[in-house]
């Protein structure tokens, strides 16, 4: 996929001054949230090569890159940021209740979701997978799954989509971290883990003895950056930050830095549509 133009140089600017015609963001906007220097973000705290909390209550990963360089866009440093745990379950939740301005945690484009939400982006995209212990030969694939227990995350629609499309007789089992349903595999309490295959890929990142991918990703997943859904300005901004990021360069940056030695391809940045 081809890089998309950068937009010109007052495009930004333009898409900021939405909501100022009256001499100033309104506070319910996210300029206007933004306006005191300081934004509260949802982002995963476990995952590795996306969105992590380090033991030394560090955040690292790509979605966190890309949280921080929209918040920038918007004139706030990162030491302004309050970084927010937003679990698969609790993410609409969480921007409907205000408790964060915007959401950069693997979340996937969907219709249902865009009830709820508004959507700036993708800003990358990726498709389903399937984890294994490493010494597991039996399972290739999404379609071979039929008497195992298979794992993933409340909230998640992942393992449903196996159960519907590809294996009716596996067993779903449900936790609140994909970190729980990793420990749970190398257990032994579950037979394979479901997600997207960016997300599955850091953990065999950190454990390639232990853990492996297989099979091909057989979905298509576009993640977007999730803001409350009456905020059209906010999502201008944001896409804006976006296509600005690819143009720049720093969007392949910080993902060979997070995901390069992952063990995935890395794609070309998606178009961004949502905006």
């Amino acid at each position: 996929m081809l890089f998309r133009r950068l937009l010109p140089a007052t495009a930004l600017a333009a898409a900021l001054s939405l909501t100022a015609a009256c001499g100033g963001a309104s506070d319910d906007t996210l300029a206007g949230k933004a306006d005191d220097g300081e934004l509260t973000i949802g982002i995963r705290f476990d995952q590795p090569g996306l969105g992590q909390r380090r033991l030394d209550g560090k955040y690292v990963g790509f979605d966190v890159d890309v949280a921080k360089y929209v918040a920038a866009q918007l004139g706030v440093d990162e030491k302004g940021i309050t970084w927010r745990e937003a679990r698969s379950a609790d993410r609409e939740k969480l921007l409907a209740s205000g408790e964060v301005d915007f959401v950069v945690a693997t979340y996937s484009i969907t219709d249902k979701r865009k009830e709820q939400v508004a959507f700036a982006g993708p800003y990358f995209e990726t498709g389903q997978g399937v984890l294994v212990r490493f010494t597991e030969d039996d399972i290739t694939g999404p379609e071979t799954l039929n008497g195992k227990k298979l794992c993933s995350v409340t909230g998640s629609t992942s393992a449903q989509k196996v159960k519907d499309q590809f294996a009716q007789d596996v067993q779903l089992v449900e936790y609140g971290q994909y970190s729980d349903c990793v420990i749970a595999l190398l257990a032994g309490n579950v037979d394979a883990v479901t997600t997207d295959e960016v997300i599955l890929a850091g953990y065999v990142a950190e454990n390639p003895e232990l853990l492996k991918l297989v099979g091909t990703p057989f979905t298509t997943e576009r993640y977007g950056i999730g803001l409350p859904k009456e905020d059209a300005a906010g999502r201008a901004v944001v896409s804006s930050a976006i296509e600005k990021m690819v143009g720049s360069g720093e969007w392949r940056s910080a993902l060979e830095r997070n995901i390069g030695q992952a063990g995935v391809e890395l794609p070309e940045p998606p178009k961004v549509t949502e905006k």
